[in-house]
Formats: C-alpha cells, sequence, structure tokens
C-alpha cells in the first residue's frame, strides 16, 4: 500500500532565473503551490509526483513585470490559472509532464534527496531538492523585444529549481 506525502508549504519554494538583456538574471517564485507524493517505500523510487502552482501567484519583487508575466503575453493566469506536473518515477531525476499555458510537454529535472527525520511534533518528513532547465517557447511562452545593440530583451532558456519537504500522512 503506498504511503502519501503532503507538501509542507511552509519550508517549500519553487524559484525560477532567467536571463536579462543578455546580461544579467531576473530571479521569481510562485508564492502559492501545493504537491504530494504517493511511494510504496522510503527510497521514492517509483513514487508517483503530483504538483500545482497557481500563476498569479508569481512574484518577481516587480509588479508590473509580475502583472505583464500574468498577462496573455506569458502566462496567461486568467484562462490557464495553474501549471502542473506529474510523473511515475522519483530517483537522482524526476522526468514527468508539465503543462504551462494549457501546453503539456516532458522535462527531465535532476533531483537530491536531502533524506527523512522527524521534527519536534512527531511528524516524519522528507526533503528533495531540484533544478533544471526549460525552453519556455515550448509552452507558448513566447513575448520577446529585440535589443538595439543586438540580442533579445529575455532569453528562452529559463533555470528551475525548488527546495521541497513533505510531510508524511499517516
Amino acid at each position: 500500500m503506498a504511503t502519501k506525502w503532503n507538501l509542507d508549504p511552509t519550508h517549500s519554494e519553487i524559484t525560477f532565473k532567467v536571463k536579462h538583456m543578455m546580461i544579467s538574471n531576473v530571479k521569481g517564485n510562485f508564492r502559492t503551490f501545493t504537491a504530494e507524493i504517493e511511494a510504496e517505500d522510503d527510497t521514492f523510487a517509483n513514487a508517483k509526483t503530483t504538483a500545482t502552482i497557481q500563476t498569479d501567484s508569481v512574484f518577481t519583487n516587480n509588479t508590473d513585470r509580475d502583472n505583464h508575466l500574468k498577462s496573455a503575453e506569458f502566462f496567461n493566469a486568467e484562462v490557464n490559472p495553474t501549471i502542473t506536473f506529474e510523473s511515475q518515477a522519483l530517483n537522482n531525476q524526476i522526468s514527468g509532464n508539465l503543462t504551462i499555458n494549457g501546453i503539456t510537454k516532458p522535462v527531465n529535472l535532476d533531483v537530491e534527496f536531502g533524506g527523512i527525520n522527524v521534527d519536534p511534533w512527531g511528524n516524519t518528513k522528507a526533503g528533495f531538492s531540484f533544478e533544471g532547465k526549460i525552453n519556455r517557447k515550448d509552452f507558448g511562452l513566447n513575448w520577446n523585444a529585440a535589443l538595439e545593440a543586438g540580442g533579445v530583451m529575455v532569453s528562452d532558456d529559463v533555470k528551475v529549481a525548488g527546495e521541497l519537504q513533505f510531510v508524511k500522512q499517516a
């Protein structure tokens, strides 16, 4: 029988960064998301993983940029309120289907299992770190602007990362 693990949102984060004007990275995160794992054992080898991110929770510390990211030129948050991820196996890499902007594509992310421990209140927790890179144009996030000196405003590659902590359910 599979054990269910629910995300501990107060000890988790999902971040991204993208090259801006070809010279520096802009970082952001999503403030509202859920995830769960169903695993046969504590190795998580054949674990089923699902995650849902609220697109309107995007935060880059700039209101105008955040509103642009929520608009139809990027996430189209009114039409596509969530980003989802589903996988069937979790090892040193997690492979699954990522849906952004209503478009689903397979992605591979590197995963580091941090281990399992019991908190002071008796909750069994598991920690994971992940990172990878996606091409935003694969998901219809095509907006860009040419720069006078050459290049573009926003790179196609987006680096994604996360620190996730899960609580084992009884």
